[in-house]
């Protein structure tokens, strides 16, 4: 049972068919530049999240950092780590 400060993560409720079919006409909206450590490339990116207003965050493992993109920019703003492996504050282990 949890403690009554935690609640269960929430389902996904996009019901998606198993056999949907997608248009071939995507955009990137995070990277797209190249592996890199540029503020507009990722290497390695482990996982991502798109928060209400369509931002996105990526976690870019090998420049150990979380990258951010607003919607509609070209470059990414790093928002946690970039200063290598560590374990100070500016630093994600």
């Amino acid at each position: 049972m949890l403690p009554s400060q935690f609640s269960p993560l929430r389902e996904c409720s996009i019901d998606i068919h198993p056999n949907a079919r997608w248009q071939q006409n995507g955009i990137t909206v995070a990277g797209g530049n190249g592996e890199g450590n540029g503020i507009n490339q990722l290497s390695c990116p482990w996982g991502s999240h798109v928060d209400d207003d369509q931002t996105v965050y990526a976690a870019d493992t090998v420049n150990q950092r979380i990258v951010e993109w607003k919607l509609g920019t070209t470059n990414g703003q790093t928002v946690a780590g970039g200063n290598g492996q560590g374990n100070g504050g500016s630093s994600i282990v």
